[in-house]
């Protein structure tokens, strides 16, 4: 069978952090490519993190504007941005009005001036913001034929003095069907601003990209100081690598709680703590990761209830140091609450930290907590987001440790309020029982995907030095009800457990 050979086509850096995955690698190089959306969507800010990302004084942008924001307004408020780069002005990138080309000759006179500055420049990049002021007065006298040649003929010459370019444009989806603009391009990107409730949650997809393959679908962005970042729907997945058969285990920094385990956490396993309000799931996740720290093995801790400070010092009046650690770099606290965070986000911090640290466990403190911080929408699909999360960060090799909150039943045992048990490999439930009239405390491992463990109820306390677990519990039936009776019959002796005052 002959081996199919094409032509090589470059990719260009997006300057975007996030979106060269998503674009399968970068942005074709010469590609004619239309950006559009509705106004404040980021489109304006995507072009120039592109120029700036790309242009050189050998392969200089040029930023063609229209009827809309003048130059120097649009330079005013993206200087503000960490990627714009003041030297390149005048140099790399050169700024050009349009706006007396179109209204004294038109649509060719628009096309002339254009290739008169790229002819003249040599320029590689050429931006045109905004691209619709430019169509608009030829399609509002009835001219479509007029605005379609002109886009034909604009893409061809760009495309002839190999230039990459954007076109800019606030277009709603429905203007898509049957325009020539969308037509020509090779690429087309579509951002969108949505409000939720209070949040605001931006979106984009790559509906067309000639010669290589996107990722399809919406992914999220966001504007910060730094610029656009875009969080791929499938980050982290692409690296997943096969488990081992016969895994490592990792200590719990509770001795009793390992030989439940058969050992400890697989290590690259998924662990869930189960439990309600008071029952000590923060505690065994810091325990978690000191245990971790003291072997050498650096630890993330993602936390949504309370303030990486005081994270620390809770852990430090139960004898744990993790202050050290954290100066040290052993250890990274994300603390993220903005109520409009989505999944594929809290995924890039985390996947940012293990790169920093080469984290080997991560403690998710709470799942309760990471839902409430989510934007209304992403709290629809939360399980599966949460699936794909899990799924890529176990796949890299790193153990997962999340808490999960339980509201109290004293006539059932329940394993998760959100139905997520089947997303983890293994599962410690922690509950309330009410014995001779005191609250008491069990603990039992419900599930270990990858090996036996023990079946036994053991009651546990909290104590000054951490969780203490005690004696399995054999005296008593029904203590997952939370309401159970002692046994008294032939062959059974009455016993109490350690803690039994």
């Amino acid at each position: 069978m002959k081996e199919h050979k094409g032509v090589r086509i470059n990719k260009l850096p997006s300057g975007v952090p996030g979106l060269d995955e998503i674009l399968g690698g970068g942005l074709p190089e010469f590609s004619f490519n239309i950006v559009a959306g509705a106004p404040g969507c980021g489109k304006t800010t995507l072009a120039h993190q592109f120029i700036f990302a790309n242009a050189t004084s050998d392969r200089p942008a040029l930023y063609f504007t229209v009827l809309g924001e003048p130059a120097l307004k649009m330079l005013r408020y993206q200087q503000q941005y960490s990627f714009f780069d003041a030297e390149k002005l005048n140099n790399a990138v050169h700024f050009i009005n349009l706006s007396k080309a179109l209204v004294d000759g038109g649509l060719q006179g628009v096309l002339k001036e254009i290739s008169q500055q790229v002819e003249a420049s040599d320029a590689r990049i050429v931006v045109v913001d905004s691209f619709r002021s430019v169509l608009r007065s030829e399609q509002h006298d009835g001219r479509e034929m007029a605005a379609q040649i002109f886009v034909q003929e604009l893409a061809l010459l760009l495309t002839s003095a190999e230039a990459t370019t954007f076109l800019i444009g606030e277009y709603g989806e429905s203007e898509m069907q049957d325009n020539p603009v969308f037509t020509v391009a090779d690429g087309l990107f579509w951002l969108y601003q949505q409000v939720e409730r209070n949040s605001v949650v931006r979106k984009l997809q790559i509906m067309k990209l000639r010669g290589q393959m996107s990722v399809p679908g919406l992914h999220t962005f966001r504007i910060t100081d730094s610029g656009l970042q875009a969080f791929s729907r499938t980050l982290g997945l692409m690296a997943r690598k096969p488990k081992a058969a016969i895994k490592k285990r990792l200590s719990t920094g509770i001795a009793a709680l390992d030989e439940m385990m058969g050992g400890g956490i697989p290590q690259g396993d998924s662990l869930l703590i189960a439990g309600p309000s008071g029952t000590g799931k923060s505690l065994m996740a810091t325990q978690f990761i000191a245990a971790g720290i003291r072997a050498g093995e650096p630890g993330i801790v993602a936390v949504f209830e309370e303030r990486p400070e005081e994270y620390a010092g809770r852990a430090a009046t139960f004898g744990l140091d993790l202050a050290t650690p954290l100066r040290q770099g052993d250890l990274e606290v994300i603390y993220l609450r903005p109520l409009d965070l989505s999944v594929d986000e809290m995924m890039q911090e985390i996947l940012d930290a293990i790169e920093r640290t080469g984290a080997k466990r991560l403690v998710i403190d709470s799942l309760a907590g990471f839902e409430l911080a989510l934007a209304p929408g992403f709290r629809i699909d939360f399980r599966e987001s949460l699936y794909r999360m899990i799924f890529a960060l176990t796949g890299k090799g790193i153990t997962v440790l999340s808490t999960l909150e339980m509201t109290e039943s004293f006539t059932e045992l329940l394993f998760s309020t959100y139905a997520i048990s089947f997303l983890t490999d293994d599962i410690v439930r922690m509950r309330y029982v009410e014995i001779d009239g005191q609250l008491r405390k069990i603990m039992m491992v419900v599930k270990m995907r990858g090996g036996a463990h023990s079946s036994d109820i053991r009651e546990y306390r909290i104590t000054s030095d951490g969780i203490d677990i005690g004696d399995c519990l054999k005296d008593y039936t029904k203590l997952i009800t939370g309401l159970p009776t002692r046994t008294k019959g032939p062959g059974i002796v009455e016993k109490s457990s350690d803690f039994t005052t």
